[in-house]
């Protein structure tokens, strides 16, 4: 997984994929381990030399319960808490378009009580000491995830499988949650600088759904009732599409027995996911709203997490939008003060990808500040980057890595996104080693095949004039 993403498989002996067989008890679970150094890279050996020794060296274990459920942990012994996220393979293109936004109106059920706790209760339970508990619904997937003290990671075990095995969805907690996911997408609604990537999505993907928005539309979750849930959640909550990721205080072992006890009863029905491959169009879409700036998103679509041109793209996103020193913010912004806010990112999914070009601009310099992006992607279609750019894109993209190896929940997330999406943990050095690969020959062949012209979409909400409503 490309870490480096907004939003971020061949079978080998550290991918459990190969392994996940039925069986039954913890003591025939398979176990994969593997440590992987990354002080072979030029900032890890700066850093290394710096502090005496190998600083990046990783543990990561993967467990695979018998009924499909898989279990990841990194340790991090120099802190006293843990990261600990349940990761489910079902997100907003997995929901038919009646069905839109149910996904993230389980997430947001999940929550309003149990069997054993009401809503109240599952708040306290973690807040209570001193520890968060939250949640989040994507495209591709659904994590909740906490954090907390080292000592409470059974207890934090306890609530998400709680909320995930016993939920109650009770029918007035069902109509009154609609009124708050109404208010949410209102709110969605109201805010041009999210509006408009929802607006880019359905220009670019019209049908397919991810072209919807994850929280659905008011017409769609108007009609969601708790059997409804019930049903989805019994096809897409089922081990097999559960990964239980921890990093942190902890140690493997003590990690698969907290989740051989709360989700070892869960039974395993894999289902066959299926594949509706997205077919992108390049085309335009604009909405006149009464607001002082237009917001616009340009979207070209990319690479999916399997391809190795991510990182390559990478780089590219880096150089064009990717920093304050970056070709768009230095002569958009610094040196023509056409904007404030402008900039560009990645998002991969399993089988494409968006990159991205957004801002806000007056609706008097809404049309040059087009052209000037554009004009860039083809200066980097036609010509590439400069080396320098390359090398310091590369030791920007090295140092937001390695920096984030500090944070227990980025760590957390990292390795059990990948495990979900992937079916193996990217190490760092791979990553590290992608990025180092690229040539600026990569480049042009990567922009020359994006930064085609007819294959940019584009998408504004604001003051519009009529010359842009009518294209």
């Amino acid at each position: 997984m490309a870490p480096f993403e907004r939003n971020s498989r061949a079978p080998s002996e550290s991918d459990p994929a190969s392994l996940r067989k039925p069986n039954s008890g913890l003591s025939a679970c398979p176990r994969v381990i593997y440590s992987v150094s990354a002080a072979r890279t030029p900032v890890a050996r700066a850093i290394g030399a710096a502090s005496g020794g190998d600083v990046f060296r990783e543990r990561v274990e993967i467990t695979t319960l018998g009924n499909g459920l898989r279990v990841v942990t990194e340790p991090m012994s120099s802190i006293r808490s843990i990261a600990m996220g349940v990761f489910v393979g079902v997100g907003a293109r997995d929901e038919s378009a009646a069905d839109s936004g149910l996904t993230h109106f389980i997430e947001h059920m999940l929550f309003k009580g149990t069997h054993r706790r009401t809503a109240r209760e599952i708040a306290v339970a973690v807040e209570s000491r001193g520890g968060m508990l939250n949640a989040f619904t994507d495209k591709e997937y659904t994590c909740y995830h906490a954090r907390a003290l080292a000592e409470d990671a059974p207890l934090v075990m306890d609530v998400i499988s709680d909320m995930l095995t016993q939920p109650l969805l009770a029918d007035e907690e069902v109509a009154r949650e609609r009124n708050v996911v109404l208010e949410e997408i209102r709110r969605y609604r109201d805010d041009p600088e999210e509006a408009v990537h929802d607006l880019l999505d359905s220009t670019m993907w019209p049908g397919h759904p991810l072209g919807r928005p994850v929280v659905g539309r008011s017409s769609t979750v108007k009609r969601f009732e708790a059997h409804r849930i019930r049903s989805f959640m019994d096809r897409y909550y089922e081990p097999s599409r559960i990964v239980v990721a921890a990093a942190g205080r902890i140690r493997h072992g003590a990690v698969v027995k907290l989740a051989e006890r709360y989700f070892g009863a869960m039974p395993g029905r894999a289902r066959r996911r299926p594949q509706v491959q997205p077919i992108p169009i390049a085309a335009e879409s604009f909405k006149r709203k009464r607001i002082e700036q237009v917001q616009f998103c340009l979207g070209i679509p990319t690479f999916g997490h399997r391809d190795p041109r991510r990182y390559t793209v990478a780089l590219i996103d880096m150089v064009l939008g990717g920093s304050m020193s970056s070709r768009l913010f230095q002569e958009i912004r610094e040196k023509r003060g056409l904007v404030y806010d402008i900039g560009s990112h990645i998002i991969g999914y399993r089988d494409t990808g968006l990159f991205a070009v957004s801002g806000g601009a007056g609706p008097a310099t809404f049309g040059q500040v087009l052209e000037l992006i554009r004009q860039e992607l083809q200066r980097i279609r036609k010509a590439g980057l400069e080396q320098d750019e390359i090398e310091q894109a590369k030791q920007r993209v090295r140092g937001v890595l390695v920096l984030s190896q500090e944070s227990a929940t980025a760590r957390m997330m990292g390795v059990g996104k990948s495990l979900l999406l992937l079916d193996r943990v990217v190490p760092l050095d791979e990553v590290l080693a992608g990025i180092e690969s690229v040539t600026n020959e990569m480049i042009r062949d990567v922009a020359g095949e994006l930064f085609q012209p007819d294959r940019i979409s584009l998408a504004a909400i604001g003051p519009l004039g009529r010359e842009w409503a009518a294209a």
